[in-house]
């Protein structure tokens, strides 16, 4: 592994949660108080917009044991119970090795799962169902992880290693997608570019177990965060850099301050945070327990944010918002993207009174999974034929999140 730049106060607190909190409710004051030159909160909508994520989360959860908003569900789409097989392939392994493979597996899905663009589908071998988007992307890099195509050790097939992943060419991860001249996959050059980074940081994916401590260590969300942020870094195309570290996803926005000074910048760590929540079951297993859970944040990504657009709680100020493309770093975006994550908290809170809960017994990750996410697709499909996300979002080649037209990408926005 590369040796590590050590941290600055101030990097070290762009990468923790409470600095995202803190960024992103300040813009969502200045919102509140009509300064912002985007976007217009309207704040009477939001126990109307509760109410909406109640009735989906109920719907899909009537008992409202909800699970953590992560990867693992998307392994079981379509009613196929793929993490029974995987189970049954790791019978054998101890806890610790079950969970470095496990963790092999998410990571590396995770990191292939940015928008696919709109034509591209995957038909899955043996059961024949056809999925897209996010849940297409999952079942594909599950079934390359069983077939071995991360691993460089043909009697190892079920793990990941950095060797495999520096191997693994642009035809075979095509081949794994099933990429065709009719089934194009935004973004294939830019996945690869990230597999091969994460073959250049750890030793495989896994290793973050071990990083972590291994069986019997207790860990708090945010520390696992700092470690997915630390160890991940450098796999990041061209980001702001601070005190010679890859900030990642990070960004600057006038109304805190010259866009020249960290005092601008808000973190998000979409991605990152994503890929955290999606650890927790394999940290679990392999005898890591993980705690204060709802210090990470929401997720500003096109459900969640098309959700606030299309409920009318956010409202663009100008056309061109809903019509134009802009790069990740635009203002426009980012001032969306923070309005989001801010206003997921609130939508929490709002939730969490209504069921009469408490933090510790609905995190905000089980709100998004309930919840926003689904929510966001539902509207979407209410409003537009086929459950686009709001018109107007996209990204440049190299970098996309949710964007104000398309939402295509190349690598995911990391970090």
């Amino acid at each position: 592994m590369p040796d590590t730049v050590p941290t600055s106060p101030t990097v070290t607190h762009l990468r923790s949660p409470r600095a995202i909190r803190e960024r992103c409710h300040a813009l969502l004051e200045l919102g509140l108080a009509d300064r912002l030159a985007h976007f217009r909160v309207d704040m009477a909508r939001l126990p109307g917009v509760a109410d909406f994520v109640l009735d989906v989360t109920r719907e899909a959860y009537p008992t409202l044991d909800i699970p953590v908003h992560s990867r693992w569900g998307h392994f079981d789409v379509g009613g196929v119970q793929r993490n029974a097989l995987l189970d049954s392939r790791l019978a054998g392994l101890t806890p610790a090795e079950r969970a470095r493979a496990k963790l092999d597996l998410v990571i590396t899905s995770v990191l292939l799962d940015a928008g696919s663009g709109p034509a591209w589908k995957y038909v899955e071998p043996g059961s024949g169902g056809t999925f897209a988007r996010s849940e297409g992307l999952a079942v594909a890099s599950f079934h390359m992880f069983l077939a071995g195509a991360f691993s460089s050790d043909p009697a190892r097939p079920l793990q990941v290693d950095a060797e495999g992943l520096r191997r693994l060419s642009r035809d075979a991860l095509a081949e794994g997608f099933q990429v065709t001249a009719t089934n194009p996959l935004a973004g294939l050059e830019g996945r690869l570019e990230l597999l091969h980074g994460l073959g250049r940081v750890l030793p495989r994916p896994g290793a973050l177990y071990d990083l972590l401590g291994g069986a019997g260590r207790q860990a708090t969300a945010t520390e696992v965060l700092g470690q997915v942020l630390e160890s991940l870094g450098p796999i990041w195309p061209g980001r702001i850099t601070l005190d010679g570290v890859n900030l990642g996803d990070v960004w600057p926005h006038s109304a805190l301050g010259a866009t020249d000074h960290p005092d601008s910048l808000v973190p998000f760590h979409k991605l990152s945070q994503w890929l955290t929540y999606s650890l927790l079951e394999p940290l679990a297993e392999g005898g890591i327990t993980v705690t204060a859970l709802d210090a990470l944040t929401g997720l500003p990504e096109y459900r969640n944010g098309g959700l606030l657009v299309d409920t009318g709680l956010l409202v663009p100020r100008e056309a061109r918002l809903l019509q134009d493309v802009f790069t990740p770093g635009e203002e426009p975006i980012v001032e969306w993207r923070a309005l989001t994550v801010a206003l997921l908290d609130e939508l929490g809170k709002r939730v969490r009174e209504r069921l009469g809960m408490t933090s510790a017994q609905l995190p905000l990750a089980k709100v998004l999974q309930g919840g926003t996410w689904s929510a966001g697709r539902k509207i979407a499909a209410q409003k537009r034929s086929g459950g686009p996300r709001p018109s107007g979002s996209t990204a440049t080649a190299r970098c996309s999140e949710f964007q104000l037209r398309r939402f295509s990408t190349t690598t995911g926005l990391g970090g």
